[in-house]
């Protein structure tokens, strides 16, 4: 059995390799999406041609979406709870993960590859600065094991672990699986592979499109020529 904060073989890393997502299924390719489209005609293709890379292009870009949804992605995904917490936001996919009221084992924190300082125009937004924040780095990480310490004492003393994780902080790493269909993933990347999105987040989008590629290639190509 193979535990589920190793990564499947088909990931990508992120957060300066602190992260990961992978693919751990998909349903359909991109010849359902345009048989999917074609059914009120009463008519069925094998393999794609230009008109149907076109077709394709066409339903993704006049947000014709029902076609979309019959293709479904399930992804496995090792992030900070700051950025689960984001993402769940997505009341359109699907959510399992691992349960600190079942396991204390694989405790991993997050600590930034870069600090970055808050905005002075958007309360929600951050800006990259010029400075060594090794030392602040260093107080993050110095947290991340202090709150863990406290958390293996209480549980050496016999609290109980649903009680015991609330001392864990917000750069916990979890471990999740999430399903979505295509139509909902694209207005997901459409948010978070944004110049207005949060860094975190943003790499995870990012790396969800070179997961892509591979699969629906075209949809890959569209969503590109989208964001020039």
């Amino acid at each position: 059995m193979q535990h589920i904060n190793i990564p499947p073989e088909n990931h990508i890393k992120v957060l300066g390799d602190q992260g990961w997502i992978g693919m751990i299924d998909h349903l359909g390719n991109e010849t359902t999406l345009v048989n999917a489209a074609r059914v009120s005609f009463g008519k069925m293709k094998d393999d794609m041609d230009d008109k149907d890379v076109q077709l394709l292009d066409y339903l993704i870009k006049n947000r014709h979406t029902s076609p979309l949804e019959h293709m479904v992605f399930t992804f496995s995904i090792h992030c900070p709870l700051f950025v689960r917490g984001q993402w769940h936001r997505h009341r359109t996919w699907s959510y399992n993960e691992i349960s600190r009221r079942y396991t204390e084992v694989d405790m991993e924190f997050y600590t930034p590859p870069k600090i970055r300082a808050q905005a002075k125009s958007d309360r929600q937004a951050s800006v990259d600065i010029d400075m060594d924040d090794t030392a602040l780095r260093a107080k993050i990480s110095d947290h991340n094991q202090g709150s863990l310490k406290l958390y293996n004492e209480l549980l050496d003393d016999g609290v109980c672990r649903e009680q015991a994780r609330g001392v864990l902080p917000q750069n916990m790493m979890v471990t999740f699986w999430a399903t979505v269909d295509l139509s909902n993933l694209i207005h997901f990347l459409d948010l978070r592979d944004s110049e207005h999105a949060q860094w975190e987040i943003r790499e995870y989008a990012i790396a969800i499109k070179q997961l892509l590629k591979p699969i629906v290639p075209n949809v890959f190509n569209t969503l590109k020529s989208m964001q020039k």
